[in-house]
């Protein structure tokens, strides 16, 4: 019990130094950018610090604008999920399924080695444009440009996990009369799923980089459209704004599958211990 009380106590102090920090940040920001409140230092004259950087009441007064009295924003956060969850899905699937396939079949791991090497050193944000004269500007190139970051993420992750078999638990489960299929789904899959899932967290935000920047390169919805189109005409504070709304939508998504992580891997034991298992099995 005072175990839980202290927990709680050091996630309440946690919370308040991180909202403490992230207020300073706010007040600073609109401290230097407010014409009138500090002189110009770097710039010429006290409105360039504005203009460069943006104004956070304007920018919360846009942000507010967007969801409450226009309540224009929906359809393109709502593009932007589409994009960002199929992308996820699709990537994470084929990742993980090749990775496994790869890890488990070493002949055929050497003979894509160089061909997967060269795929993963290749800069496949460049694919953009391609993908949109393929898929069209609509969902389906930034599904694509999406899943291409995140694929390898997970597949290398996957192939890792396999890899990292504990060899004496594989011979145990031989001995015991275990075939393929009880292999991979008792041996195999376990110990891979504590390395797909840490990768999640980044493969979640490649593919809403890949959304964003596709709609940046071209597109007619999305987030990522409204930031190219106040960007096209200098207003940094709807840029900000978007930017913001981004940062808190991937922090969403980030924090989704945080929860799916725990919940499915309440089996594993903690750090630290050897026998307490997530939610007390």
């Amino acid at each position: 019990m005072d175990a839980i009380k202290q927990a709680r106590k050091y996630q309440f102090k946690l919370r308040i130094w991180q909202f403490g920090l992230l207020f300073a940040v706010f007040f600073f920001w609109h401290v230097a950018t407010k014409p009138g409140l500090i002189p110009a230092i770097v710039f010429d004259n006290e409105e360039q610090a504005a203009f460069f950087f943006g104004e956070p009441l304007v920018i919360f007064s846009r942000i507010w604008d967007w969801f409450v009295v226009n309540a224009d924003i929906y359809t393109h956060l709502w593009t932007t999920l589409i994009e960002t969850v199929l992308a996820f899905t699709i990537g994470t699937v084929t990742g993980g399924a090749v990775g496994m396939w790869l890890a488990l079949s070493p002949f055929a791991a050497a003979v894509a080695d160089p061909f997967i090497k060269g795929l993963n050193s290749m800069p496949r944000v460049i694919l953009a444009p391609i993908f949109a004269v393929w898929f069209g500007l609509g969902v389906a190139s930034k599904v694509a440009l999406g899943v291409t970051l995140v694929f390898f993420i997970v597949f290398f992750n996957v192939y890792q996990g396999v890899r990292e078999v504990n060899p004496t638990i594989l011979s145990s489960a031989r001995m015991l009369g275990a075939d393929k299929r009880q292999l991979l789904k008792f041996v195999y899959l376990p110990s891979a799923m504590s390395w797909v899932f840490s990768s999640l967290h980044t493969s979640v935000g490649m593919a809403f980089v890949g959304a964003v920047v596709g709609e940046y390169l071209g597109s007619s919805e999305g987030v990522g459209y409204l930031i190219l189109q106040a960007e096209g005409v200098f207003d940094i504070n709807t840029v900000m704004a978007g930017i913001l709304v981004l940062t808190l939508f991937a922090l969403i998504l980030d924090w989704i599958v945080g929860e799916v992580e725990e919940r499915a891997m309440r089996w594993q034991p903690r750090a630290g211990t050897g026998t307490t298992l997530k939610g007390g099995f």
